[in-house]
């Protein structure tokens, strides 16, 4: 029986692709270059570069705002972001929306989301704990779904379990991890990643995620290129690309639109 789609406007799409828009640095984070215009120009290339190339959502995070918060990211860059969100939902209204506030924020992420009409947004520990560079991660579930009821949004929670840059506090099995974070953290859909941004994920990880998730979508978030995705296809529920997207492969360059045209049409 085939896995429900994580959104119902996904429901013709067997394999749905999330591009991402990788902000650069933010005001108030230490790269921040000092030209707004430029940054929000440069993102709206990017949307409609992925729209082009025929992606099936979108999906934005402040991947230039390192070092990270391990919590609650301050006001401004919630409303910065909520800013940039807005501005994609106007331009590409045809592609559902994802938020991810880095570190773990998915507090604000589900604030903005509501805000500005976006679909789904991403947590990287929404359950258990994770040593990660900002320290100890730990979970938000207990207040985001209760947030999420409180405001009645309509938004999905897709959640990492093993999440990359990150180790375990102590060893579990990922068929534990995802029975807590899909039983007791109440996720929607999961993510299943490699050891890092653009890292390869093992596809045997995805084939057992996928057995323990049943019926509950599964993505593929990070590692996929027009070369590898064929490894994911026959088990992975759809895929969060990135990398693979951009110039040279480089997440700080631009999104190429033949890049993306490719791995659509390895699907």
């Amino acid at each position: 029986m085939p896995t429900p789609p994580f959104l119902p406007v996904w429901s013709s799409v067997a394999k749905p692709v999330i591009g991402m828009l990788h902000l650069p640095p933010l005001p108030g984070s230490p790269r921040y270059g000092g030209d707004m215009p430029k940054l929000r120009d440069a993102l709206l290339r990017d949307a409609d570069a992925l729209a082009e190339g025929g992606v099936h959502g979108l999906m934005i995070e402040n991947f230039g705002d390192v070092p990270f918060y391990p919590g609650r990211v301050p006001a401004y860059v919630v409303a910065q972001m909520t800013a940039l969100a807005a501005e994609i939902r106007r331009r590409v209204v045809q592609l559902p929306l994802g938020i991810n506030v880095l570190r773990n924020d998915g507090q604000s992420a589900l604030a903005i989301a509501h805000a500005v009409g976006a679909a789904f947004i991403r947590v990287n520990v929404l359950c258990g704990g994770r040593l990660a560079d900002q320290g100890i991660l730990q979970a938000i579930a207990h207040d985001l779904l209760r947030e999420r009821a409180m405001l009645k949004a309509d938004v999905k929670i897709l959640a990492d379990v093993d999440v990359k840059h990150s180790a375990p506090l102590a060893p579990r099995p990922l068929a534990d991890e995802i029975d807590d974070t899909l039983h007791r953290g109440l996720a929607d859909g999961l993510v299943v990643s490699g050891a890092g941004t653009g890292k390869t994920t093992d596809p045997d990880k995805v084939v057992d995620a996928k057995g323990y998730a049943k019926d509950v979508p599964v993505f593929v978030g990070s590692g996929v290129t027009a070369r590898t995705v064929p490894h994911y296809t026959n088990y992975a529920d759809g895929f969060i690309v990135g990398t693979a997207f951009k110039k040279d492969g480089d997440p700080r360059n631009a999104v190429e639109v033949a890049r993306v045209k490719e791995l659509i049409e390895k699907l």
